[in-house]
């Protein structure tokens, strides 16, 4: 079967590879759909392996070649034993596998648990593949008025509203957030749907710009251009914002969260950092800030995302700018997702051969 694999930075390709075989007790046999890229996959593809395994995973035991996809949507082909998912049912995928046994496991925090792996990123299958072999536990049943395209974007969509939440968005609240990637368009939505005021986005790429004010921005601004600070502050009536989302994954962006916060505002950082950023913390004491940080999603979330999506209360299938298939992954997703100066938010492939 065909698949995308990395191998190393800049080196995914699309090989042919034997198929997964029959499922096992507890495993289905799927045919992705629709598979994201995430901001992890570009990390990998610029500078890894960072989350791959370059040597056996020690709860998987996968290595590099890794095939990727992590974000998706597929139907099942068949299940093993003691499964009760059947042929050609729809479903979506959380995609973290942990240990069930380490401390954070067993208190309910499997996101945190600390052997986890992710199927796509260090295991033996991923969804950028005709098929892949998964825990059952990990897919959830769409309904039917959730589209499979819709349905691969519960991921990354949970992980925006996991940085809402944290976020403890009022009725008519002010927000920032820094960075207007999948992650920032999909968290101005969620900051949206829970009722905020105003969402203000901070984001260089003119494209992207654009495309936040078309999700329903209230104000963009380039941070290379102006002093956010002072632009943001002018706009709230020196106030400053009242919580701030940052979804960059770069210092500055932390730090323009900071200073554009009101004092014992809330601040979310989001975004993965792949560097050790300069801070300021006695900034966060003078203004009594609470400095969240987020991992992942609880593991529990994709019933209730994949409601918020179908009834339209989070519609994520607006932050997709192009739909490509698995041939053209790397040019046409990859590499057009890392281009600084690109028009993509966010990417859908397609496995299927047809």
């Amino acid at each position: 079967m065909k698949a995308a694999r990395f191998h190393a930075a800049h080196d995914i390709r699309v090989e042919d590879v034997p198929g997964p075989g029959d499922p096992g007790p507890g495993e289905v046999l799927i045919e992705p759909a629709w598979t994201g890229i995430c901001g992890t996959d570009l990390h990998e593809y610029l500078a890894g392996p960072i989350v791959t395994p370059a040597s056996p995973h020690q709860l998987t035991g996968a290595t590099l070649p890794q095939i990727l996809g992590h974000e998706f949507s597929a139907t099942v082909v068949v299940s093993g034993a003691g499964v009760a998912f059947k042929p050609g049912d729809r479903v979506a995928a959380m995609p973290l596998i942990s240990c069930g046994t380490c401390r954070p496991c067993l208190r309910g925090d499997r996101h945190l648990c600390v052997r986890m792996a992710c199927t796509g990123l260090s295991y033996a299958w991923g969804a950028l593949a005709e098929q892949a072999l998964v825990p059952a536990y990990q897919l959830t049943r769409i309904p039917d008025s959730l589209s499979l395209e819709q349905g691969a974007l519960i991921e990354p969509t949970a992980v925006a509203v996991y940085a809402v939440e944290r976020a403890r968005i009022e009725a008519g609240s002010d927000v920032l957030i820094t960075g207007a990637g999948p992650i920032g368009g999909l968290s101005l939505l969620g900051a949206l749907a829970v009722g905020a005021g105003r969402v203000f986005v901070s984001e260089p790429n003119p494209n992207r710009a654009e495309q936040a004010r078309a999700l329903g921005a209230a104000g963009v601004w380039d941070p290379s251009a102006d002093d956010l600070t002072d632009v943001i502050a002018d706009a709230t009536d020196g106030n400053g914002v009242d919580r701030a989302i940052e979804c960059s994954g770069t210092g500055p962006g932390l730090n323009l969260c900071v200073d554009a916060v009101r004092a014992g505002g809330v601040v979310v950082q989001a975004g993965l950092h792949t560097s050790n950023p300069s801070v300021d913390p006695m900034t966060w004491c003078l203004k009594d800030l609470s400095i969240e940080a987020t991992w992942a999603y609880p593991v529990t979330a994709w019933p209730r995302i994949a409601a918020l999506i179908a009834r339209g209360a989070m519609p994520a299938e607006r932050v997709v700018t192009t739909r490509t298939g698995l041939d053209d992954v790397v040019a046409q997703g990859f590499e057009a997702l890392v281009d600084p100066s690109g028009r993509e938010m966010k990417v859908l492939v397609s496995s299927s051969s047809d």
